[in-house]
């Protein structure tokens, strides 16, 4: 069984027919229309290769559950078809078919049965299920007792009791503590590695980056970008900027898609990194003192200016950010034709790899709201390790370790 799976086409419509006789009749053929019909996804196409991890995101109501109903078969397309190949798991809406007057052994053993194994094998593995799951006396008592986080930690241990071909996660896993969220990424790695294909839908930056190779933006129903995760995320956060004036762009540089977003009334005009001597490097040692140079040109007259910057590393996750709302030098009544150029000066305690820096010229505290300019790696560099002692990761904290002889 190899976990693949092939969406064509597919759409799905909710419609008002205006009463039940005429429904009925449209199922037969008679040329009735609906007196009303909404398209929830529209011609939505793509594959997961066996294997593959592929994360969905969207802004709510795009269509992502919808599509995942589909997928899972909880409800059908109105056009198009859906195919998969392999043992099937899914995870979608919290406490989905669970009973709340079952005890959550109950529930676990129903739901189980519902995917298709057999009572011994079941029995074989409900004692690493409750183990899994970590809710001690409560496994044994009514799910109506339970707490949010308790049902996803009982649907989840259900849904990955036996090694699946195809995983499907939804944003249940958000509802969990940190804890277990940290544990059911462990379980979902081990699968990968073992084959396991894997479909998540996610509004975690890191999540999506750290387990998927490919990301899927869904916009109004419609499937709109499928790539590089990293290149996806950069143009979501882009596309739900709080600007009608905004625009976005996307450019090459060094084979990595740059997304550009904005109103256009500041402009970054350049960002570079300095060494201490002043000079534009891509090459930066580890502890080196260094400082990221922005300029920046006021094309309109602006309320209030505010710059962020966010150093990322080469899987797009977050490593470190900050802007001048959170540093409280925020500028007000920024005249038309202004220059202003933003030395950050911080110390290189990065572990070695590539790295990219994203600024925001924006006019509130998120480049959500008066997106003036956004450029994601507006500067790539690399850490190297010339004179360090070797360490792993990707922040260099060196320890002193003391050793001492217990009496």
């Amino acid at each position: 069984m190899s976990g693949s799976l092939i969406v064509s086409a597919v759409g799905k419509s909710y419609r008002n027919w205006g009463g039940e006789l005429r429904r009925i009749g449209s199922w037969f053929g008679v040329p009735l229309r609906p007196r009303a019909e909404q398209w929830v996804l529209k011609n939505v196409s793509f594959t997961v290769s066996p294997g593959e991890a592929v994360g969905v995101i969207g802004q709510n109501g795009a269509g992502k559950s919808t599509l995942l109903k589909l997928i899972t078969g909880i409800t059908r397309p109105t056009s198009g078809s859906v195919q998969m190949s392999g043992r099937v798991s899914a995870i979608l809406e919290l406490g989905m078919g669970f009973n709340p007057e079952l005890t959550g052994r109950q529930n676990a053993s129903h739901a189980a049965g519902l995917m298709g194994y057999a009572r011994d094998e079941i029995e074989q593995v409900m004692p690493d299920l409750e183990s899994f799951a970590e809710i001690g006396d409560y496994f044994d008592q009514p799910m109506r007792t339970y707490s949010s986080g308790m049902q996803m930690r009982v649907a989840f241990s259900v849904a990955t009791a036996f090694r699946p071909d195809l995983l499907i996660v939804d944003e249940a896993l958000s509802v969990g503590d940190a804890y277990f969220q940290h544990k059911s990424f462990a379980r979902i790695r081990e699968f990968q590695k073992e084959g396991t294909t894997l479909l998540i839908v996610s509004h975690d930056r890191s999540a999506i980056q750290g387990l998927c190779q490919r990301a899927l933006l869904l916009e109004r129903g419609l499937l709109i970008k499928d790539g590089d995760p990293e290149e996806v995320m950069d143009f979501y956060n882009a596309l739900i900027a709080e600007n009608e004036n905004a625009s976005i762009r996307m450019d090459n540089s060094e084979g990595k898609a740059q997304t550009q977003s904005g109103s256009g009334e500041v402009e970054i005009v350049r960002v570079e990194l300095l060494n201490a001597a002043g000079k534009p490097v891509e090459y930066v040692d580890v502890g080196e003192d260094v400082t990221v140079a922005v300029e920046l040109k006021v094309k309109s007259a602006v309320p209030k200016l505010i710059l962020g910057y966010m150093i990322r590393d080469r899987l797009g996750q977050s490593v470190y950010g900050t802007n001048t709302w959170q540093t409280q030098q925020q500028l007000e009544n920024i005249g038309a034709g202004s220059r202003l150029v933003y030395e950050i000066a911080f110390t290189m305690n990065l572990g070695r790899g590539s790295y990219s820096i994203a600024v925001a010229a924006v006019g509130a505290e998120s480049h959500l709201v008066s997106n003036y300019h956004w450029w994601d790696r507006a500067c790539l560099f690399t850490v190297t390790n010339l004179g360090k002692n070797p360490f792993e990761g990707v922040c260099w904290m060196p320890p002193k370790i003391e050793i001492k002889e217990q009496a």
